[in-house]
């Protein structure tokens, strides 16, 4: 019989993940499922009209006007590649805070809610430089499913997003 190997998670740097909640609001982007630190959501709210902005990045559709406070909306499924987009009566858009500012996803469909204990958090394997794994904490693990962690703050942070200021993270 051989004896099981306890592994801590790490990042590709060899980091511990930078899990500081437990809970995650789980969504669905193609065939794949993703969760993001349910501390940093707003609001779930529906696909509506959006006003798109001149000269802008493709996943960045554009902007809606939340109770005074414009909100940029970012396509997940374009931003990651998936293919195409079709939007449908499932397609919901999530409005974060992430560093005091507010702005949306757009995913296929919300899951749900999901507790992980630092057990269930494998660390992101590494691709080398065919995939760029920077804005994952992890893969989350229940019963048979998978869960690829998103960091949402480097993600937004990142000099293709600028939507957060640097000085802030």
């Amino acid at each position: 019989m051989s004896q099981q190997q306890t592994i801590t998670p790490t990042d590709t740097a060899g980091n511990p993940p930078a899990v500081n909640a437990s809970e995650f609001l789980t969504f669905r982007l193609g065939n794949e499922e993703y969760g993001i630190d349910i501390l940093k959501v707003q609001e779930i709210r529906g696909y509506d009209a959006i006003t798109q902005i001149a000269n802008s990045p493709e996943f960045i559709k554009g902007v809606v006007n939340l109770r005074g406070v414009i909100v940029p909306i970012i396509d997940m499924r374009i931003k990651f590649k998936l293919g195409t987009v079709e939007y449908d009566q499932f397609t919901v858009v999530i409005i974060l805070n992430v560093s005091d500012r507010v702005m949306g996803i757009v995913v296929d469909g919300v899951s749900d809610v999901i507790r992980l204990d630092m057990e269930q958090v494998r660390a992101t394997p590494e691709f080398g430089s065919v995939i760029d794994t920077k804005y994952i904490m992890g893969l989350g693990t229940i019963d048979e499913r998978m869960l690829i962690l998103v960091n949402i703050e480097k993600l937004m942070a990142s000099d293709d997003m600028g939507l957060i200021d640097h000085a802030l993270n």
